[in-house]
């Protein structure tokens, strides 16, 4: 499986190219792992030592009804028990917009994991842009379907933002891709022309 086709199509296709990036055998920790859709792939099918930790009661049961190990909680407070580099690789799969301290998480995610996968919802899609300049108010999208008064995203993050944080906090960039999605998010394409404008979600796996 490579990035760049990706296979498994009964994932969301972030989580289809994230899976295609870890190695077979590796240690894994999924931040926000929701039901568990991704662990359970790379546990069957690379082999993985794979664990979560997910705040939704209801998604930490369907995990455990699958037999993956998942722990409910706050990532945030959770994260800093891990000792140093536990893990190969640490996801952070559109999560990090709902993330009250991101430059806190994504330092910790640093400090237990080898390397970390991080992908987000980009706000700098042209369909937010065009929303924002034609009406005046707060873009909704199928990437972002929440009013600004119910939305559990706080953080309005763009491929650009994310990448000049990287290197701003002295981190290193191992691989991007930015991609649209379709079909409830299970299909899509890699964009590498204007990416900050043309992807719906970025894609990020980050090194020290």
């Amino acid at each position: 499986m490579s990035a760049e086709k990706p296979q498994h199509n009964s994932m969301r296709y972030d989580l289809q190219i994230i899976a295609s990036w870890i190695d077979p055998g590796s240690h894994v920790l999924d931040l926000g792992c929701g039901s568990g859709e991704l662990l359970r792939f790379l546990i069957n099918n690379k082999q993985v030592r794979g664990s979560g930790i997910e705040l939704e009661e209801n998604k930490v049961a369907s995990c455990i009804e699958k037999g993956l190990t998942v722990l409910q909680g706050d990532i945030n407070a959770e994260v800093p028990d891990y000792p140093e580099q536990t893990f190969d690789y640490v996801i952070l799969s559109q999560t990090l917009q709902q993330v009250y301290a991101p430059d806190t998480l994504i330092r910790a995610i640093m400090r237990i994991g080898k390397r970390g996968i991080v992908s987000f919802p980009n706000f700098s899609h042209w369909a937010c842009r065009m929303q924002l300049l034609s009406t005046g108010y707060a873009p909704v999208t199928k990437q972002l379907p929440y009013q600004w008064y119910n939305t559990p995203n706080i953080r309005v993050i763009t491929i650009k933002d994310f990448r000049k944080f990287i290197y701003d906090v002295g981190l290193k960039i191992l691989k991007e891709v930015a991609i649209n999605t379709h079909s409830q998010n299970r299909y899509g394409k890699i964009i590498k022309f204007l990416p900050n404008i043309r992807a719906t979600y970025g894609i990020f796996l980050i090194g020290n």
